[in-house]
């Protein structure tokens, strides 16, 4: 049950999670009422069905698991809605509906369903429609399979709504939502020879309102924007964003902690954020030289990475998100403690989502980790935190102060306290 993506809709009414079984749990917001008054912030599951099935690629002699490595919903077009679930090779498209009235009286069948005998059928009868208990269903619209060698790290949706692209580790393809059977590849970084192979495609987007321009990070720290319109394969792109490395900080694990786990575009569309292994980064689209903020996420760290790469944590992949103003971001780090950022006052605070401390209705209290020295009453020492706790995976409502953390096999939901 491990969760895997988590992401609101365009609303923020419906939240999405998928999981390492291949499942995808829809939870809906409940509306305010005058017998609940506080109950506008609530999440309740909406829709449960599995997206993925566990299968095995008989070519390669490999076995594809079934988790949803990442959800996309499409801007809501009628009463129904719309999303994409990945996972490492194959896109689904569902359409989730609701159901709350049935046909009766059919001529050519009773009504168990069994078919009538013709010759008795004396008189014609209208069917009707009477009303049910509401019934919530997912049917699969389309699938997008068999485009990419390698496992499938991003999907993004474009501003037109029409297009989306997925992204593997060497490869990017643009998707017709109408269109199973074939993709156009717009980024090839594939080498000839594979042994010259030095860096790979780590996360993409699409621009949130320019159709023509996406971005994909890689492994090596950069950021590629490339536009559509210049060329059909974007293999040289239009903007190249990267950071002096400061050479006296150099180590060996430079180059591990510089990959970049996610990007994303701000609501805006001016700037993009970025994350590494020890902060966050946040780019105006029109300078390439450096970030115009670093944020760091947990310096403290920085002495420990010699175990944390033996113990693997190093290569961990943690996600990053905007509020939806633009003026806060968020991330998630280890020990169950998540780091929200304030770009105006640069003032940041560190919260725990954990069953002790998140009671219901109940205020997160700020916690501090003690990097060395004397720890104070309230500080956690970073030699006592839990690695195997971490928050990879956060999501912010696109209007409202409502932020939903997976932390492991939990989803936490937190709400800005109204008074």
């Amino acid at each position: 049950d491990i969760i895997s993506t988590v992401e609101f809709n365009y609303s923020g009414d419906l939240l999405a999670t998928g999981d390492k079984g291949g499942r995808v749990v829809i939870f809906q917001r409940e509306q305010e009422n005058k017998i609940r008054p506080h109950s506008r912030g609530e999440y309740n599951v909406y829709s449960t069905f599995q997206s993925h099935e566990p299968e095995f690629d008989y070519l390669k002699s490999l076995e594809i698991e079934e988790k949803i490595n990442k959800i996309r919903w499409l801007p809501q077009q009628n009463a129904a809605h719309f999303l994409l679930s990945t996972n490492d090779k194959t896109i689904k498209l569902w359409k989730i509906s609701e159901r709350d009235k049935r046909a009766e009286g059919y001529n050519l069948k009773d009504e168990d369903g069994r078919l009538r005998d013709p010759f008795r059928i004396t008189a014609l009868r209208v069917p009707i429609l009477k009303p049910m208990d509401l019934m919530v269903e997912a049917s699969p619209r389309r699938i997008f399979a068999n485009a990419h060698t390698y496992h499938i790290n991003s999907i993004s949706v474009n501003s037109d709504h029409e297009t989306y692209l997925s992204a593997d580790d060497l490869r990017i393809n643009l998707w017709h939502l109408e269109i199973t059977d074939r993709s156009f590849n717009i980024v090839d970084i594939k080498p000839a020879n594979m042994e010259e192979l030095t860096e790979v495609i780590t996360a993409a987007e699409f621009h949130p309102h320019q159709c023509n321009v996406f971005v994909y990070s890689s492994s090596k720290g950069t950021i590629r924007l490339c536009d559509m319109r210049s060329s059909a394969l974007c293999d040289r792109h239009s903007k190249f964003f990267e950071e002096p490395e400061d050479p006296s900080s150099r180590s060996f694990f430079s180059e591990i902690i510089s990959s970049i786990s996610d990007v994303k575009f701000s609501h805006s569309g001016r700037y993009m954020m970025t994350r590494d292994y020890l902060s966050v980064k946040v780019w105006d689209l029109n300078m390439e030289s450096r970030p115009v903020e670093t944020h760091q996420v947990h310096e403290y760290l920085r002495s420990k990475l010699c175990s944390l790469y033996e113990n693997d944590c190093i290569f961990d992949k943690f996600e990053c998100c905007w509020n939806g103003s633009d003026s806060a971001v968020m991330t998630g780090s280890y020990n169950n403690f998540f780091r929200m950022f304030d770009r105006s006052t640069r003032r940041d605070v560190t919260l725990e989502a954990s069953r002790e401390s998140s009671k219901p209705r109940a205020s997160l209290k700020p916690r501090k980790v003690c990097a060395g020295g004397k720890r104070k009453k309230d500080e956690i020492s970073v030699d006592s935190l839990d690695f195997n706790k971490k928050i990879l995976h956060t999501a912010w409502h696109p209007v409202d102060n409502i932020i939903a953390v997976a932390a492991t096999n939990n989803l936490y939901i937190f709400q800005d306290k109204t008074n």
